[in-house]
């Protein structure tokens, strides 16, 4: 076995090093894909990425080496932006950690690496995160800019925020302020910081301190007294339905925060995976789910949307998340259906399926039903659909993009936006596509602005 293990790395060591832009590299499906820049690939890979999480066709170690092979190649502040981007905008907390943690390897992105810890650092727990990732292959010291970057951000954390992620791990918080010799600003920082190495910082009041605490009460009573005092930002309550359920919590108090939830910035994807967990309030959840999405503005026009609903999509997209990457791609759908003014919508897998025009939960389950969940035929799905709405102002396609055939350019005249939900290393919809990876509320937004720009 060592023997075969070592021919095939060699194998990849040869490949790799004729993988020049003349040779014709393909998706995990067969598709020819695209050759794109560094910049580009370094995008891909992190936009959709819970870090070292496997996805349907690669591990989360091959991502993570990914992105440490393809940050030196990549310009030094475009290397930052993504990383700030992917900690700001898309919600992810360890992809930026990596990121910077490679930059801090490389001379030409060193001067940047103390300003991007200081802006992607932004959950107390971070800061110890970032020297998990930094030792990961061997304890080493901490360079000036990583003790800058960390001592700019420890000094951002109040005492609420420092006891809430003060835990118990092998790299402690008290051990980075340590590490860092950050400075404290005024008496109060410095109070503040010996309380922290004394470990006799305040016990924050949170939902998590709540139910871990050993105090003869149970889980029931804690759950209802949060509901109670309303101590439940929306995505813990989302997150919560199935405990609040196991624990037999008083349905009327669950009812009722769910009819108060502020749902502004929480996407569809996570009600769709709220409700799959808590089907008797199913109403209720579509209730603030579509409450969320009343007052986007409208995107004028005909909208084709296509939906992949082929098998490399029914993975979780993490092995803690609930959410199921065709989640992402149904709440996507969910939100286009109420933004865009005139909207037809398509599943596709082995082939194309037209979906009856529904909104919310039932836009969902008609999309899952419609047909079986098989290969990635995108590109004959899109010549059908081509045929079918002749006359389409643009076409919106939520992908991982793992085709098994040829993707074609969207028709003359109509605008293309490819939607990738995975962090697979090729894909097809760059061209003539405008190409955008990950998810977030931004995305409808993004599309949005850049069509006006680009009138």
């Amino acid at each position: 076995m060592a023997k075969i293990s070592r021919f095939f790395h060699f194998m990849e060591a040869i490949m790799a090093k004729k993988n020049t832009p003349h040779q014709a590299i393909y998706t995990h499906e067969g598709a020819k894909a695209k050759h794109i820049h560094p910049e580009q690939q370094l995008r891909r890979s992190v936009m959709a990425c819970l870090l070292w999480e496997k996805q349907f066709y690669e591990d989360g170690q091959e991502i993570a080496r990914r992105i440490a092979d393809i940050v030196p190649n990549v310009d030094a502040l475009k290397a930052a932006d993504i990383a700030i981007e992917a900690r700001t905008k898309m919600k992810l907390r360890h992809v930026p950690l990596l990121i910077v943690r490679e930059m801090a390897r490389h001379p030409q992105h060193k001067a940047l690496v103390a300003k991007t810890i200081d802006k992607i650092v932004q959950r107390a727990d971070e800061l110890s995160e970032f020297l998990a990732i930094y030792w990961s292959d061997k304890k080493q010291p901490l360079s000036g800019q990583v003790k800058k970057g960390l001592a700019a951000a420890f000094a951002k954390f109040d005492e609420y925020q420092l006891a809430k992620y003060n835990r118990d791990n092998q790299i402690k918080l008290r051990d980075v302020l340590f590490l860092c010799h950050a400075k404290p600003k005024d008496e109060a920082q410095d109070a503040l910081w010996k309380r922290l190495i004394a470990d006799a910082l305040a016990v924050p009041d949170t939902w998590e301190v709540a139910l871990s605490e050993k105090d003869g009460i149970s889980k029931k009573e804690k759950w209802e007294r949060l509901l109670r005092e309303n101590r439940l930002g929306a995505m813990a309550l989302l997150r919560n339905l199935r405990n609040m359920k196991l624990e037999n919590a008083d349905e009327s108090l669950v009812i009722a925060a769910l009819q108060k939830l502020k749902p502004e910035k929480v996407l569809p994807f996570r009600f769709i995976a709220a409700a799959r967990h808590a089907p008797q309030w199913e109403n209720y959840l579509e209730d603030g789910m579509m409450k969320c999405l009343s007052s986007q503005e409208k995107l004028r026009g005909k909208t084709v949307l296509l939906v992949d609903v082929s098998g490399s999509m029914d993975v979780k997209i993490s092995s803690k998340s609930d959410m199921m990457r065709v989640d992402a791609a149904c709440g996507l759908a969910i939100l286009a259906r109420e933004v865009c003014e005139q909207a037809e919508i398509f599943s596709f897998s082995d082939n194309l399926a037209q979906i009856p025009a529904r909104h919310g939960f039932a836009l969902r389950d008609a999309i899952m039903m419609s047909q079986p969940h098989h290969g990635t035929y995108l590109g004959k799905s899109l010549e059908t659909a081509y045929q079918k709405v002749p006359k389409a102002d643009r076409i919106i396609v939520l992908t991982d993009e793992q085709s098994h055939d040829k993707v074609p350019d969207p028709p003359k005249g109509v605008r293309g936006c490819m939607i990738n939900v995975a962090s697979y290393r090729n894909g097809v919809g760059y061209g003539a596509w405008t190409h955008i990876d990950g998810w977030s509320e931004a995305i409808i937004d993004y599309i949005r602005e850049s069509e006006k720009s680009s009138d």
